[in-house]
């Protein structure tokens, strides 16, 4: 490898909104601010809610009667 061209790798604290604090090497040179993460993300909690499915799928399918539609 040569020498000079490559930035610094070192290690930096990423802080979760949750609390959480993660230590990360990184060559961004500052610690990191996140939003969700392994603990606080709903799909790695399973406190995941279920998105609403009516709305325009299931007019059309009412409107023109398609079996096995709900």
């Amino acid at each position: 490898m040569k020498k000079g061209i490559h930035p610094n790798y070192g290690e930096i604290t990423a802080t979760c909104s949750c609390g959480n604090v993660i230590k990360i090497g990184s060559t961004a040179g500052h610690d990191l601010n996140l939003d969700v993460c392994g603990k606080c993300h709903p799909f790695y909690t399973g406190k995941q809610r279920e998105v609403a499915t009516g709305g325009r799928v299931d007019r059309f399918n009412k409107r023109f009667s398609i079996p096995g539609s709900k």
